[in-house]
């Protein structure tokens, strides 16, 4: 299980026996020399920071449990729930974590997500182990929060007073219900997706709708291919004018369609369902008519949910709150690295180094080592490796 505490001892000391003639003292009695042991990552006898890095980037990266995240030689330590592990990596993390959600929050558009993510430990009036995995995505910056519940209090307080942006979200309730949501500090930017799905939901299980499913499916994916236009024709300013023309008269034939039916007497109650959502949520689905930075649909969250629900699958969740807490700290760092075009273990190498170098610690300036603070030669040569393009094609042997 990935969050389990495991336990790596590493030598502190390694003892040198000074050569001696057969006829000297006895074996427990030669002297001997001791020499220290390179600097660890944490403050006791558990990972350096090359295995640290190796266990932490795959399960909290590649998403793979623990025991298939250590090297080869290693894969027989025992796991323990001890104090020594990943445990002691907690307080290692969490200054860049607080970094990172300061960040966040100054940050002006997110996707905004959920998932289930499973703690298997008693907590308050719980009575079951779902708690739920939040995700933050901005442009520059990747947060999860783990919480036990699923209120709109979560993103509320991520957010905190002073956010102004564009969020896009699912309809969830809880994202309607943000003080910040409702003040119009924070404008909900729907998901075009979702509103397929409702559509399609109909045409599955209404065979006598299909035809009128599939119209709006269709209506839909003419939205998607006139809004790609008109941002592939920036440079041509001809071009771009026809574009944002037709998308708009889309726009408008799509509200006007909606409003249309909604008024039909015997309109059957499938069809009435998915348009009133349509007609109730259009003002945040048509917000990036006017902001054409703003993407059609929230698949970017999900996304980013896709590796914790890998993780959730290989591993089940957690079995522990400090490991909970670790999870997500370590989701968001890495998901950020990676966004930045920088390779998480080079980068986690050089993380827990630096904290080896403070012994066992937070470096004293933490900061140091996020990608917007960094130089581009610093990210340069943390960046991922490229792979060479491929050479010419050789001719077969004869």
């Amino acid at each position: 299980m990935a969050d389990a505490t495991t336990i790596i001892c590493l030598p502190r000391t390694k003892t040198a026996i000074w050569p001696t003639s057969t006829n000297a003292v006895p074996l427990a009695a030669k002297p001997t020399r001791k020499f220290p042991a390179p600097p660890t990552a944490t403050s006791s006898k558990s990972t350096s920071a090359p295995i640290a890095a190796a266990i932490t980037a795959n399960a909290f990266a590649a998403s793979a449990p623990v025991p298939a995240s250590l090297p080869s030689s290693r894969r027989r330590l025992p796991t323990s729930s001890s104090p020594g592990g990943l445990q002691q990596l907690l307080p290692l993390f969490q200054p860049l974590y607080e970094l990172v959600v300061d960040h966040n929050r100054r940050e002006k558009h997110w996707h905004c997500d959920e998932t289930r993510w499973l703690v298997f430990v008693p907590y308050q009036a719980k009575t079951n182990f779902t708690w739920y995995l939040w995700v933050f995505a901005a442009k520059e910056s990747i947060v999860f929060v783990l919480d036990p519940t699923r209120a709109h209090d979560v993103p509320e307080n991520h957010f905190g007073n002073d956010a102004e942006g564009v969020a896009n979200v699912d309809r969830y309730s809880g994202y309607k219900a943000m003080a910040q949501a409702k003040a119009g500090r924070i404008l909900l930017a729907f998901c075009w997706a979702h509103v397929r799905r409702d559509f399609l939901a109909v045409l599955t299980a209404w065979p006598e709708l299909t035809a009128w499913a599939w119209s709006w499916v269709e209506e839909i994916g003419l939205l998607y291919q006139r809004n790609d236009q008109r941002l592939t024709t920036t440079e041509a300013p001809t071009a771009h004018a026809e574009a944002e023309r037709l998308l708009r008269e889309h726009v408008e034939h799509m509200r006007q369609r909606c409003d249309t039916e909604l008024a039909l007497p015997d309109l059957r109650l499938p069809q009435r369902k998915a348009l009133a959502s349509l007609y109730e949520h259009w003002p945040g689905l048509t917000l990036f008519v006017d902001q054409p930075h703003l993407p059609l649909d929230n698949n970017e969250a999900e996304r980013r949910l896709r590796g914790p629900v890998v993780a959730r699958k290989n591993f089940y969740g957690s079995a522990a709150l400090w490991s909970g807490s670790l999870a997500a700290m370590l989701f968001s760092l890495f998901q950020t690295i990676h966004i930045w075009g920088m390779d998480v273990a080079k980068w986690l190498t050089s993380y827990l180094s630096a904290c080896a170098n403070a012994r066992g610690k937070p470096p004293p300036d933490p900061q140091r080592f996020l990608p917007w603070n960094m130089t581009p030669q610093e990210r340069e040569r943390l960046s991922q490796t490229k792979a060479p393009p491929p050479g010419p094609e050789q001719p077969p042997a004869e």
